[in-house]
């Protein structure tokens, strides 16, 4: 397949996804406890889903359709409005939500038959998750309309069941869905690995006001973090899983894996650092607390074992380095009680720098 670049309207669409994902930001914040996480988690897995789905079958056309555009610019605007019910998606509007995340899924798989007519992706292979999709929308919608335990319970399930049917259901057809143009593939998610970090940023800088000398420095740390997220995935590893991707015997597979799966690792990563890279900002000198240490520390925790996972899968190389760091960091949100902000995002940062040194005199 020849190879080929991100078009215009792809990166208007990242920009409307990543509002949604802005808006899982605005939920955790309001809910910042571990029952508020996995409710945002949950909604950050249908999102990622959604956005991770129209990938791959703008992936699989072979030149630029007007059919694919249209389609695309109508999705963007169901998953805008979805954006905008998500901070309330287990409250009042969760019809809303449900709905409009539901009509851009059966627009994509819309798009997967078109694509599939053309002779660009495998019929057979389309029907093996379109079933477990459709599956996951039911649940979905059925699960707006309960409430409590019982639509949480179902939206797990509805999940559960058309993010794991892929894998767990049709993978052997899965290998025959399409040809994977690596370049415009590995780019998508690089983009809204950047796109995110982005959303970070903003974090960090409406936090700050109003704005004293130790927010400043606060800004100053929290920036040093987000460099140091940036330079592990795109110094270190991105280039080289593209060229890895380019030659696997099994790039389907491998994509859906490292890329479509374990990328969401990254993504709720940097969501939940955001969250606490805000906090810390907002408190300056004074205390972090347990909430906002947690999920600073917790949030760049997963985006290193998101990191760990990627190369292990694409590259088949360990790094338990990764790990170890992950871990220390861990340590500090659990046990950090009584640290200042500044202090918390200081001693993080140097587990990052340590952690980089170790790794360039391996």
């Amino acid at each position: 397949m020849e190879e080929r670049r991100s078009s215009p309207v792809e990166l208007l669409w990242d920009l409307v996804f990543a509002f949604a994902v802005t808006q899982v930001t605005t939920l955790l914040r309001a809910h910042l406890s571990w029952g508020g996480f996995g409710k945002s988690m949950l909604v950050l897995g249908l999102v990622w889903w959604a956005w991770s789905a129209f990938v791959w079958v703008v992936n699989a056309q072979n030149e630029p359709s007007r059919t694919v555009t249209l389609a695309l610019l109508i999705a963007m605007g169901f998953i805008f409005v979805a954006g905008l019910a998500l901070p309330d998606a287990f409250g009042s509007r969760a019809v809303l939500f449900a709905i409009t995340y539901v009509v851009v899924r059966l627009i994509h798989l819309g798009l997967y038959v078109y694509e599939s007519r053309l002779g660009n992706a495998s019929r057979s292979s389309i029907l093996g998750f379109t079933f477990t999709s459709l599956i996951g929308f039911a649940l979905l919608l059925v699960g707006a309309f309960t409430h409590g335990g019982v639509r949480v319970a179902l939206w797990v399930a509805a999940l559960a069941i058309d993010f794991g049917g892929p894998a767990l259901f049709s993978r052997e057809r899965l290998r025959g869905l399409q040809e994977v143009a690596v370049t415009h593939f590995s780019e998508r998610y690089g983009l809204f690995v950047i796109i995110c970090l982005g959303e970070s940023i903003i974090a960090i800088g409406t936090g700050a006001r109003p704005l004293s000398a130790q927010r400043v420095e606060a800004v100053a740390l929290c920036l040093a973090i987000t460099v140091a997220l940036w330079w592990a995935y795109f110094d270190e590893l991105a280039e080289e899983a593209e060229q890895t991707l380019r030659k696997h015997k099994d790039a389907v597979l491998a994509a859906v894996d490292s890329y479509s799966y374990i990328h969401v690792l990254l993504v709720a990563g940097i969501i939940v650092f955001a969250v606490g890279a805000r906090r810390l900002v907002h408190a300056g000198a004074g205390e972090l607390g347990d909430p906002g240490r947690l999920a600073l520390c917790g949030g760049i925790a997963l985006y290193l074992v998101g990191l760990a996972a990627f190369k292990q899968r694409l590259l088949g190389e360990l790094e338990p380095l990764k790990l170890i760091t992950a871990a220390a960091l861990l340590l500090l949100g659990w046990l950090g009680g009584g640290l200042a902000a500044l202090a918390v995002a200081g001693i993080a940062i140097g587990i990052l720098a340590a952690a980089h040194i170790a790794t360039r005199l391996v």
